[in-house]
Order: C-alpha cells, then structure tokens, then sequence
C-alpha cells in the first residue's frame, strides 16, 4: 500500500505538482482533427488547465487560455480569422503564439496590443489527431511513432473521457490477469444477462480465450516502457506472449494488435477526468491497396448506454468500467498487492524514476529531441494472443464489435466491398 502523500504524487497532475511537472514533458493527443470540420473551436482540459483549440481559416491550429486576457470571455465562442482567433466580445485577435494582433477600440497609433499575450502552447497535427504540448522548451519532437505515419493502412480514432484519474487507466495495463476474469468470467456474464443466457458460439470460444489461466506472468523495462509477458495454459515460455511479449510505451500508452493494430492513449484531463483514445489502424496487408484518406474517421466509444448504465459487453467498455469503479482516485493507502501485481509495483516505480530524471534537469523516457531518431518508432509485439481472439468474419474481435463496427464498415466501403478484399477481410 501506499501513504497519503505518495498516492497524491502519483496521482496529482496540475501545474506544480511532480507528477504533472513529469507528464509535461510529452505530447497528448486532444481531438480527432476531424472534429475541427464540424466544430473549428473547442474546449480542451489537459493536465488540469482549461484551454481553447482553435483552427484559423487559414488552416493554422493554435492552443489558447479559456478567458481572453481582456475582459475573461470564454475563447471558445471566439472567431477563427485568417490569422488567429478574434474574441467575440470586444474583437481582440489573438494568433497562435498567444500575441494579441488587433485592438479595434485602441487608438491606430496604441501599442497596448504589442503588450498583450495569452497563454499558448504548441500543437501539430500527425496521423488524423491533434497534439498538444504543456511542457518548458525546448520543445521535444512530437514522437512518429509507427502507426501514426505507417502507409496503407486504413485509420478510425475511437474516444471516451471516463471519470477517474489516469493512473487508474494505465495500471490497468500492468495488469495482466484481469483478461482471465473481467473479459472472461465477467464477460460472460454480462452477456447471458443481455441474452438471456443464449451465447453463440463464437462468443463462448472467444471469451473462452480470456479464460484460459495464466501461468506465468513477468515484465522488463525497455526503452521504450515496460514488456509485459505471460504464459497461458497450454504454452511454453517459447510462445510469443513471453518470447516476444506485449508493449506499454512511458508513460501512457497501451499497444495492441492482431485484426487490428492500436494504440491506446491515456490522456489526463485532470486529477479525476481521463481522456481515452482508441486508435486503430487496419493493415490489408501487401497485396492490397487501401485508398488515401484525406480525413480520419472518428466516434465517441459508448460508456454509458441511454438508462444510464454502463455498457458492460465489450472489452474497453469492462476497462472503462473498472477504471472508475474504484473511485475518481483510487485510495491506495487501503489496497493489497499480490505477486500478480508486481507490473503495477515496476510501473510505480519507474514513474518515480523518471520524475526525479526531471527533478535532475534531464530529459524523461521517450523524449525524442533527434529527427534522425524520429523517423518512424518502430513497436515490436506480440500477435499471437490477439490474433486468436479475433473472430473469423471480421477484421476485429467480438470483444471490440460494440464500438469497432464503424471501423469495419467504413473499411468496407473505402474498399468498394471488392470480392477480393471482403474474403481478406474474412480472413
């Protein structure tokens, strides 16, 4: 167990605190640039700060404080201009380095604007989402990691902002032997209740999967994170989920593959919000072309159904679940841990590691500052255990079928239904 003040350290991500003087040293994704088609200003909380993304009519994206540094009026009802954003209140025009560029009420010859800044962060764009950067300069590179820039492939981004603290999100990663019994046992249950006790048989050999008994589990640190291993009944330690194992990138990011290949990322909004995205790519493989998207798809990933219950028969629907069932932020001053929870306890302290790496004045885990090393991060991973689970008429599993149906119906159709891609997306 931990004590009051540790649990804060981990936990706490505002401005000041060790942990967020730790988390802002990275890029977080904040949209889908997609959402900027239909909405081009939106609100953003990231690491307790309350800000406005914004894209100018001349494409340029800027990251601004809420208030306007004139009279505090919400940003987000301002006026993407050619250059800037205008406040709607008084006209003030702000670009995207937060320099105040017009005063219309200011005498022409004033220099009170030259005076005037809001607060501004960086932002890019890479792979169909938004980044964000809150941390001191220099500022690092945004890291190309391989399926944000990996060519042919066929994208959807996936979000949902859950009601507890990141931490909670990412040690659920470092937990290896919750697939046996929430996305087993669990699982099952769940859908007898939503059938009636009828399951087809596809869905009971594919949570059969989940239940298979873990007999050895073990992780390394790498340089990119931490490996996360096991050995299920019926394999060896030559299997792929120990010999190759399965990847958390430092510090908030969860790698999977199999049908499709994803990235989770685990985005803290604040001390108790988290903002999870499910990025997706689909790999035809060599033999077949997908077409170029101009714009990545994009939906909210169902947490709450229309009563108001938590939608409980899909994997990350039993991740979201779990990750705020114990509260916004976990007591962890009351906790146990168990030999199956060694990943946890590595991962806490290589969280502390890295923030006296920075108490030091040094660059953290996974800052990349070198473009020759920032060419495309190639992940290594297991495929073996995702690849089983998946589901022969889909390109993805049934656990991931409630809110991964877009996905494959949007590959589909930017496959033109061809009888050759639809058999290869059989499988």
């Amino acid at each position: 167990m931990l004590t009051p003040k540790e649990n804060q350290r981990l936990t706490q991500v505002g401005p000041g605190t060790p942990m967020g003087a730790l988390l802002r040293r990275y890029w977080y994704p904040i949209v889908a640039a997609a959402e900027l088609d239909r909405q081009p200003t939106m609100a953003i909380r990231l690491l307790g700060e309350s800000l406005v993304l914004y894209r100018d009519r001349s494409g340029t994206l800027g990251l601004l404080q809420e208030s306007c540094p004139h009279r505090r009026v919400n940003l987000l009802y301002g006026i993407p201009e050619q250059q800037g954003l205008r406040c709607p209140y008084h006209g003030w025009l702000f670009n995207e380095k937060g320099q105040c560029l017009e005063m219309p009420a200011e005498a022409p010859d004033s220099t009170f604007k030259d005076r005037v800044t809001a607060v501004a962060y960086p932002v890019q764009e890479l792979g169909g989402l938004v980044f964000a950067y809150l941390g001191p300069a220099p500022v690092p590179l945004l890291p190309r990691w391989d399926l944000l820039v990996m060519e042919n492939v066929y994208r959807h981004i996936g979000f949902a902002e859950v009601p507890c603290n990141w931490l909670q999100t990412m040690e659920n990663s470092l937990d290896p032997v919750h697939l046996e019994h929430l996305h087993g046992s669990f699982f099952q249950y769940a859908l007898e209740r939503e059938t009636g006790g009828e399951l087809t048989e596809g869905q009971r050999s594919f949570i059969g999967s989940f239940k298979r008994h873990h007999l050895k589990i073990g992780f390394d640190v790498f340089e990119r994170g931490i490996v996360k291993r096991r050995v299920l009944e019926g394999e060896t330690e030559e299997s792929e989920g120990w010999r190759v194992g399965h990847p958390i990138l430092f510090p908030n990011i969860l790698r999977l593959g199999g049908g499709l290949l994803e990235f989770q990322f685990r985005v803290p909004m604040d001390d108790t919000h988290t903002k999870n995205f499910w990025y997706a790519c689909f790999d035809p493989g060599p033999d077949l072309r997908m077409p170029r998207q101009d714009s990545v798809p994009f939906h909210q990933v169902p947490r709450i159904d229309a009563d108001g219950r938590l939608v409980t028969n899909f994997v990350d629907g039993q991740d979201m679940m779990v990750w705020s069932a114990a509260g916004e932020v976990s007591d962890r001053t009351q906790e146990r841990l168990g030999e199956s929870d060694k990943g946890i306890i590595l991962f806490r302290r290589l969280l502390s590691q890295q923030m006296e790496r920075v108490v030091q004045g040094m660059d953290p885990m996974n800052v990349f500052r070198d473009p020759a090393q920032n060419q495309t991060i190639v992940i290594v991973q297991e495929e073996s255990f995702y690849s089983r689970t998946r589901h022969k008429s889909s390109p993805v599993s049934h656990s991931q079928a409630a809110w991964y149906r877009p996905v494959v119906g949007d590959i589909m159709a930017a496959m033109g239904l061809a009888t050759e891609a639809s058999e290869k997306l059989a499988g």
